[in-house]
């Protein structure tokens, strides 16, 4: 078969060079777009990211196209109605970093509670003192979990092994899930009040957005610590910014800021892709929580794992194996 890879790296082009040998390979670095198509008119099979938008008009110049495989979780650049007019099979990539932004997510509860980043900078010019540096166990204390869906299943796994007591909130319950991972669904407002750390795992949406706000942040217990790695924009910045000020809330450890604005893959963030900025008032915010002790930043990196990225291009190898093999497929959109 002839296959067409687009938005692919040299690490990524080798690899599929290597386990796709009895194929034609066609590879660009570039997005598809109607000026880079005559070359692949032929192509049995394409292989694309986010940014090649794959509508009827692409479509019909591709009149051998027997399947599209997305390196990525979402599928909204791919006209699915049209793909089923003319029998072209779509696969995704559903799941690849849980394991990988779970651990993250401990990493930063671990750097919170025993002060990690504050011992590195005082030990990097030479002062070994152990003043204000004492932390806190994690067993016995509470930890809420805000989504409870592949990643925040894993969050749960973690947690059970430092002995933690854990509370969940999630628009969908899953009972049997909860009683084989040993954690309990309660109401939002009540896991607030009752969790000494809270870590959100929601997606973001217009229902998720401002989840936590400055309606609600009042509810949060007093002496509590914040994690998000999910996306910014669950929190309202500036009642984050009040409740550290004030001393409500222990510290934050944030891997992602409602000021990087909205983004749809973390794959994209390796693309060297530029995002317009948000509202001026949360980017200055966000600033401001760049400088206060008890807060922890990372960039957007809790999916940047070798192995995590690696999971992408071997699950899009198997949904093209699939596919050629004519074997039933998980992965399959349609």
């Amino acid at each position: 078969m002839q296959l067409a890879f687009f938005e692919i790296e040299d690490w990524e082009k080798e690899f599929f060079r290597n386990n796709l040998k009895n194929h034609e390979l066609l590879f660009s670095k570039h997005n598809l777009k109607k000026r880079n198509i005559d070359a692949i008119r032929n192509s049995n099979g394409l292989v694309v990211f986010i940014y090649s938008k794959i509508n009827k008009d692409i479509l019909s110049k591709l009149p051998k196209l027997k399947f599209i495989a997305t390196m990525s979780t979402g599928y909204d650049h791919i006209d699915i109605e049209e793909c089923k007019k003319r029998n072209i099979a779509v696969y995704n990539v559903p799941f690849y970093g849980e394991n990988t932004v779970a651990e993250h997510t401990f990493a930063l509860i671990l750097a919170l509670s025993r002060k990690i980043h504050l011992s590195y900078d005082r030990t990097r010019v030479g002062n070994f003192s152990l003043e204000n540096l004492r932390g806190f166990d994690l067993k016995g204390k509470t930890i809420g979990i805000i989504g409870t869906g592949h990643i925040g299943q894993h969050v749960a796994r973690i947690a059970k092994g430092f002995e933690m007591k854990i509370l969940a909130f999630d628009v969908y319950q899953d009972k049997k899930l909860a009683e084989t991972l040993g954690f309990r669904y309660i109401s939002l407002n009540n896991l607030l009040k009752s969790s000494d750390i809270i870590t959100l795992h929601a997606p973001y949406n217009k229902d998720t957005h401002h989840l936590l706000n400055s309606k609600n942040f009042h509810m949060i217990k007093k002496g509590a610590y914040l994690i998000n790695t999910a996306r910014g924009a669950l929190i309202e910045t500036d009642a984050l910014v009040k409740a550290l000020q004030q001393k409500k809330i222990a510290g934050a450890a944030l891997d992602v800021l409602e000021g990087e604005c909205y983004i749809r893959e973390e794959k994209e963030l390796l693309k060297h892709k530029k995002y317009p900025n948000c509202d001026l008032k949360t980017v200055i915010e966000d600033q401001m929580l760049l400088h206060m002790e008890n807060v922890i930043i990372t960039p957007h990196n809790a999916f940047n794992s070798q192995e995590a990225l690696q999971r992408i291009i071997d699950t899009t190898l198997d949904n093209i194996k699939s596919f050629v093999r004519k074997k039933k497929c998980k992965n399959k959109v349609v």
